[in-house]
């Protein structure tokens, strides 16, 4: 298949903005966070560089990138695309606190 391309899966967590325009977790009701899992896809713009980098979805949330791992091109399917990296980064502190979720 000549449109094959790389497939890698970003779990992470959902970020919001502080009246000083910091990011933070978004968090629940309950004041907990969850994991989520993207990929990239085809038309996904930008290139990821490093955790702590955040990224825009399809749905335009914005969403740290706590881990990533390969996924076969046959099974992209079972992921939800993303739609573009962003050059900013989270703080150190937000990063830690998103990577707890990690060893759960």
């Amino acid at each position: 298949m000549k449109d094959k391309y790389e497939v890698t899966e970003y779990i992470g967590v959902p970020l919001s903005l502080d009246n000083s325009g910091h990011y933070q977790i978004k968090l629940d009701d309950n004041g907990q966070f969850r994991l989520h899992s993207w990929r990239t896809g085809k038309h996904t713009k930008g290139k990821f560089k490093q955790l702590g980098q955040v990224f825009i979805t399809e749905n335009d949330m914005s969403v740290v990138v706590i881990k990533t791992r390969p996924v076969p091109f046959k099974k992209r399917h079972a992921y939800t695309p993303l739609q573009r990296f962003t050059n900013e980064m989270v703080s150190a502190a937000v990063l830690e606190q998103a990577m707890t979720q990690i060893s759960q």
